[in-house]
């Protein structure tokens, strides 16, 4: 009976043994990994503006007045313009009291303080130096920035992974020659991330004047970033 629990054990290994020197024997594939960024420019096609008026009364009742008038007459002057209801959205609206103190005087209200914001979205940029302009002359007298953008940039990122991928190979065709070796099937493709239109400050290939308001439009870029993964011959 102490035998046969003796081989058994004896036998199983014999019959293991050949798998665990296959696994043992078995190799990684070998491979390289590149990465590739890949870039597009272009012209922004759309800006995207902050504009609203600030007034100051005794009272509540009158800062909300005089900031309501004057908001009516930014918001018509937007509508001449031809500037979409759609394209137009009340971003911030507050009253607060304003404060004063000094001479041993403790911080009392001294008057109110209404503002009233609006992001507009415009779709024709050329229209841009017009549009600050109209609405100065209506009464806004907060401008609290210009930014642009690309309407579709489908297009663009599609450059710009073909870029990414352009790179990323003939990085990979530089190692393979230089270790003796040759590229094979692509074993995988991932994209580690890709930017929508960013600013490009630095250029300006387009400059409008109108009236008096300059605006530069520069250029936006559209970024990807990619890894592929060859089997190496």
């Amino acid at each position: 009976m102490q035998f046969r629990l003796w081989i058994v054990p004896a036998l199983a290994m014999a019959l293991c043994a050949p798998q665990l020197a296959a696994a043992q024997t078995t190799l990684p594939p070998r491979v390289i990994t590149m990465s590739g960024h890949g870039e597009a420019r272009a012209v922004p096609d759309t800006a995207m503006l902050s504009a609203g008026v600030s007034a100051q009364a005794s009272t509540a009742a009158a800062a909300l007045a005089a900031n309501t008038t004057r908001m009516q007459a930014v918001l018509a002057a937007l509508k001449k313009q031809g500037v979409p209801d759609k394209d137009i959205q009340t971003s911030n609206f507050s009253i607060s009291p304003q404060y004063a103190n000094g001479n041993g005087q403790a911080p009392h209200v001294t008057g109110y303080q209404a503002n009233n914001q609006v992001e507009v979205r415009l779709e024709d940029v050329s229209k841009l130096g017009v549009m600050l302009d109209a609405l100065v002359t209506a009464g806004a007298n907060q401008m609290n920035g210009v930014s642009f953008s690309i309407r579709n940039d489908t297009a663009l990122l599609a450059q710009a992974r073909a870029a990414a991928v352009a790179e990323a190979r003939a990085k990979a065709e530089t190692f393979a020659k230089a270790a003796g070796v040759s590229l094979g099937a692509i074993l995988s493709i991932g994209e580690t991330g890709n930017e929508g239109p960013q600013p490009m400050y630095a250029a300006a290939p387009m400059m409008m004047r109108d009236k008096a308001v300059p605006v530069a439009l520069g250029e936006q870029s559209v970024n990807a970033d990619i890894t592929i993964v060859w089997e190496i011959k």
